[in-house]
């Protein structure tokens, strides 16, 4: 599909009877394209101002805070909190002490949230309220939405007003929530989920956490390092949809920090009595102050009536969108954790800027084939593209190399020389198809990787590229060496 001109949309929609229509935001005969977004974060403010810059008019509608879960529960304050932590985890001891002595970190709890919450505050306030408020062509309504028809929203509204919007067009962004494995006794139980473990003022003294993904381990490792004597229960093994070695290099890290990491090891039930959680596992009991459940995000689409839009979802209620993130109705798009998309923010943002220009006569779409994906333990893990088992799956032979850090100069002058950088690639060609990287920064060297990756380099195309001494992301290079030399027969800064 080709931009359309303004009159072709206008025509458009005077031929489905909407031109000039009234609406939510009360502007009757107004000719504008009129898009209509349910959810206000990462997503749904992307395709908002986007919408607006393409010349149409929106409502956007938020039945919680505005800004979505990465700036108010999720990305923001949970890497403020893993910062605070890591900081806590060098006073008490680092790989210098023998030169720099130690001291065991006093952690005022309540302060550090005092610090989480002001920054998250300034943030949804710089990046969305204050956006939103400098927007004429943006009407906000605060309360929850559902679709009567394919064209029209229902708004029960907060102050208790009723409010119907009829729309030209419609992006579903509400995210997704926690999801909540069905173990016996778990509801009936005070259990966290990581917005109330970000939220709390103190840090218990016992801690076990069901989940065994991002949120689950990142967590996980930074209440054991505020003092926190965590114990993780994991279904099958750490990052099981990986490489397995990021699994097994990140799970020893664990234990070396005095974090429990029960593998293949599962909850028959959980009971909450005299402040003590108490699960039953395999081998016995294991007894916590506080538990933490963290098995992943389901979209948050239940209360949309989709059905009376016609909206097809997936067996999880997740949204079936394309590559221009349509939906199964026409003018319907969705974008974000609510969809079938990786739960990622900047895949949200991209996914909502991209539906924007569709909806407004453009052709956008959304490749994926190079995203990559950060870990914040510490070390980091990063990712991007395929996996050798990956790869062999979609029918490509492949190759790989893995570079232990200790051949990496950066690592062994901090002293800290856990994990590894492994290259995917063709065989044969050689075309870089992957990286796996468990390694302090990782998370600074991945991009890095995701250009290769979409410029379709080889490894020696990037074994051949000028990259700084003393950086982590030289790693690349030496690691794409390995293809063809052995490293360990370099000078240190061997071109």
């Amino acid at each position: 599909m080709s931009m359309q001109d303004p009159k072709t949309l206008l025509c458009a929609r005077a031929q489905h009877g909407f031109a000039g229509d009234a609406d939510a935001s009360g502007t009757a005969g107004d000719a504008r394209l009129h898009i209509a977004i349910v959810g206000s974060g990462g997503a749904a403010m992307a395709a908002a101002l986007k919408a607006v810059e393409q010349g149409a008019r929106v409502t956007l509608i938020e039945r919680g805070t505005i800004g979505g879960t990465c700036v108010n529960t999720g990305c923001v304050p949970s890497k403020i909190f893993i910062r605070a932590a890591h900081i806590a985890h060098l006073r008490q001891g680092s790989p210098f002490d023998g030169g720099i002595a130690a001291t065991a970190p006093a952690v005022d709890r309540k302060a550090l949230l005092a610090q989480q919450q002001a920054r998250v505050d300034a943030l949804r306030h710089a990046k969305y309220e204050g956006i939103l408020e400098g927007q004429p062509s943006i009407t906000v309504l605060r309360g929850e939405a559902r679709f009567t028809d394919p064209h029209r929203l229902g708004v029960r509204l907060d102050d208790g007003d009723a409010r119907e919007v009829l729309f030209d067009r419609c992006l579903i962004a509400t995210g997704a929530s926690a999801a909540m494995p069905p173990i016996p006794g778990l509801q009936e139980t005070p259990y966290w989920t990581s917005t109330e473990a970000l939220a709390s003022d103190s840090i218990p003294p016992r801690l076990a956490v069901i989940g065994s993904s991002v949120v689950a381990v990142e967590l996980a490792q930074a209440f054991a390092r505020l003092g926190s004597k965590v114990t993780i229960l994991a279904r099958g093994r750490l990052f099981s949809r990986e490489d397995p070695a990021v699994g097994e290099a990140l799970a020893a890290v664990f234990r070396s920090e005095g974090i429990a990491v029960l593998e293949h090891a599962q909850a028959s039930r959980v009971t909450h009595a005299g402040g003590e959680f108490v699960l039953g596992i395999v081998d016995g009991e294991l007894r916590a102050d506080r538990l933490l459940v963290a098995v992943g995000r389901a979209p948050n689409t239940r209360g949309l009536a989709l059905d009376a839009a016609g909206v097809a979802v997936d067996g999880a209620g997740a949204i079936v969108v394309d590559r221009g993130m349509r939906t199964s109705v026409p003018h319907i798009y969705a974008a974000g954790d609510c969809t079938d998309l990786p739960q990622y923010v900047y895949v949200a943002a991209a996914a909502g800027m991209r539906a924007a220009v569709n909806m407004t006569g453009g052709d956008a779409a959304l490749d994926l084939a190079a995203m990559p994906a950060v870990v914040f333990t510490d070390p980091q893990v990063a990712t991007v593209g395929l996996s050798e088992a990956q790869a062999r799956l979609a029918g490509i032979e492949a190759d790989s190399r893995t570079l232990s850090l200790d051949h990496v100069p950066r690592a062994l002058v901090n002293f800290d020389t856990h994990g590894f950088i492994k290259l995917v690639a063709a065989t044969g060609s050689g075309r870089l198809l992957g990286v796996q990287a468990v390694a302090a920064e990782a998370g600074e060297l991945i991009q890095t990787a995701a250009l290769a990756i979409r410029a379709h380099m080889t490894v020696q195309d990037l074994a051949d590229q000028l990259f700084p001494y003393l950086t982590m992301v030289e790693g690349l290079k030496l690691a794409a060496q390995t293809f063809t030399r052995d490293v360990k027969q370099l000078s240190c800064c061997a071109g």
